[in-house]
């Protein structure tokens, strides 16, 4: 049947076809709609686990017992999972075993660009990279029966442009798959006399997969004018093709790890001018350079942000194929908190107290951004409370004034581990763990936290006061951010004392669909004085007109913290 798919839902759809019975994943933009797309299969079992390594390791336990098992994340989760990926290359799988990880090269919604294609290098894994979404489907399945053909996890690398596009697809039936698990202590216990022995067999493996590249579907050749030959692969493919159509030849690299030699030197024979076109690390163009071959790339198209037609168009200095230049800038869109966050009284208390406050990776990141401007620092999933405490340690009047800010998921993901050194070393400081009852920032996951698995169902959950007391924090406390007073009290009594100590910021996300509201504020023109301490929260519900407040009722979801803000009471309830 032919229909038209998000290339997420397609790698979703590869994986039940593929006969994949086990899923484990963290959620990250852009790979978290695959997980979510698999559940919905019912005769399989898919999970979010409380992070990327976790999941990857979940995974090969399910490889191990003779499953077809799979995990996802971003680029940066698999930095995570990097640990677990790179010794799973000397070991090998039992049944098939397949990774994706999608790239965000243009930080749509990450913190750095990376290429992937680095980790699939080091760890000596195969990669595919599929253009679209009918090749997410195909490639997905193939990736299975390399894996178990070569004995290797396998890589597939998304994008944004890929994951987040329709294209159409054709899809198939499912085929189910077992395998008996035999006890091999040479092959699975990867202590050092025993992964002596596996990796000659990694860097043999290694030479049959360039082998099979060599001939494989993935790789092709699409013959067009000889004055110009382009190697490319992924979305950059894409724009190729819509830019030059066939007035050029092209060298579509499906399997980008490892690399066709033979394929590369063949084609670049064939043509006058040879050109690369990737996104982000000159991967393929350092590799073609030495293997002896005149190359160009990075010369004309830029190591930062995602490619686009027009860049393409404008590198090569001449106008091919479609897609013109916008003659109007598209205004900007700046990210917000959403009304009635429950973050934003945290952040106004903060910023009000003066804080230096160590953030984390969360849609609470958002308090940097003015008018709040209360963050100080955001590195990676986890950092906050081992920043807090290198900050404390080295000055310890700071601990009177310094906090570190993580979510509920980020907590569990890999917050603990921070929370642990902080109790352990006896650092000084306030961690406030900023409990929306979900993962907000990739769509409202479950996590550990909430009670709830990933089809809603009730789960195991982490009673997180009692963890923190458990971990060694004598002073943990909740407090509700939607009340001002009670979150200042709560922010000011633990910083005055003398050891570290936990507040848990209590409300669920705005957007969740079990959270009744309150009716809509509107602000009394008579008693409204045009002072703008309301504008201070950056909530997108208020605004000002004619010098005066005035509250969206369509936005506003009743929390109050305005209403709190405001020194002449101008703040009623519509249906007041």
């Amino acid at each position: 049947m032919r229909e038209l798919m998000l290339g997420n839902k397609a790698v979703a759809r590869g994986l039940y076809e593929a006969g994949v019975e086990f899923v484990s994943s963290y959620p990250g933009t852009p790979s978290t709609e695959i997980t979510e797309e698999f559940v919905k299969f019912d005769d399989v079992y898919a999970e979010w686990a409380p992070n990327e390594k976790v999941a990857m390791e979940s995974a090969f336990g399910a490889s191990l017992a003779g499953r077809r098992s799979f995990c996802a994340q971003k680029h940066v989760g698999l930095n995570v999972a990097a640990d677990p990926l790179y010794t799973m290359s000397y070991t090998g799988v039992n049944a098939g075993m397949v990774i994706v990880v999608a790239d965000d090269a243009g930080m749509h919604s990450s913190q750095n660009e990376q290429d992937s294609r680095r980790h699939a290098i080091a760890a000596k894994v195969p990669m595919l990279e599929p253009a679209d979404s009918a090749e997410a489907l195909e490639f997905t399945k193939l990736a299975y029966e390399i894996s178990e053909k070569f004995d290797t996890p396998v890589l597939v690398k998304m994008c944004t442009r890929v994951a987040h596009s329709q294209s159409i697809v054709e899809t198939g039936e499912r085929k189910e798959f077992k395998k008996d698990y035999e006890k091999n202590i040479g092959k699975y216990v990867m202590m050092p006399g025993n992964a002596k022995k596996r990796h000659p067999i990694v860097e043999e493996r290694t030479r049959k997969l360039a082998e099979y590249a060599e001939t494989s579907p993935l790789n092709r050749e699409e013959t067009g004018g000889t004055w110009l030959g382009i190697i490319t692969a992924s979305t950059s493919y894409q724009y190729v093709k819509e830019v030059f159509g066939d007035s050029v030849s092209v060298l579509k690299l499906g399997m980008t790890n490892p690399l066709p030699e033979n394929l590369i030197k063949n084609f670049a024979k064939k043509v006058e001018r040879l050109v690369v076109v990737e996104e982000l690390d000159p991967v393929i163009e350092e590799a073609v350079r030495a293997m002896g071959i005149k190359v160009e790339g990075r010369n004309l198209l830029p190591g930062i942000d995602e490619f686009s037609q027009n860049k393409i168009r404008a590198a090569f200095g001449k106008n091919f194929g479609v897609g013109e230049s916008l003659e109007d800038a598209i205004p900007p869109r700046p990210p917000v908190m959403c009304a009635g966050c429950p973050h934003r009284g945290l952040f106004y208390t903060l910023k009000k107290l003066n804080c230096t406050v160590l953030g984390d990776i969360g849609c609470y990141t958002l308090g940097a951004v003015p008018p709040l401007a209360a963050m100080d620092m955001t590195l990676c999933m986890g950092a906050s409370i081992g920043a807090l405490h290198g900050f404390t340690k080295v000055n310890n009047e700071a601990a009177k004034n310094t906090v570190a800010v993580i979510g509920d998921s980020t907590f569990v993901h890999s917050g603990m581990t921070g929370l642990a050194n902080v109790a352990y070393n006896q650092s000084k400081g306030t961690i406030i763990i900023l409990d929306n009852s979900i993962t907000g920032m990739t769509g409202h996951q479950q996590n550990p936290a909430t009670g709830k698995n990933i089809k809603g169902e009730p789960a195991g959950r982490i009673d997180l006061e009692a963890l923190c007391r458990a971990m060694g924090i004598n002073r943990v406390r909740v407090a509700d951010p939607y009340n001002l007073k009670e979150i200042e009290a709560a922010v000011k009594e633990e910083l005055s004392i003398d050891e570290a100590s936990v507040i848990i910021s209590r409300r669920p996300c705005a957007l969740l669909k079990e959270v009744k509201h309150k009716a809509p504020l509107k602000v009394d023109a008579d008693k409204c004085i045009g002072c703008k301490s309301c504008m201070k929260i950056g909530c997108p519900a208020i605004s000002m007109k004619d010098k005066k407040a005035v509250v969206d009722a369509n936005q506003c979801v009743g929390c109050g913290v305005c209403a709190g803000l405001c020194p002449k009471n101008a703040f009623g309830s519509v249906e007041g």
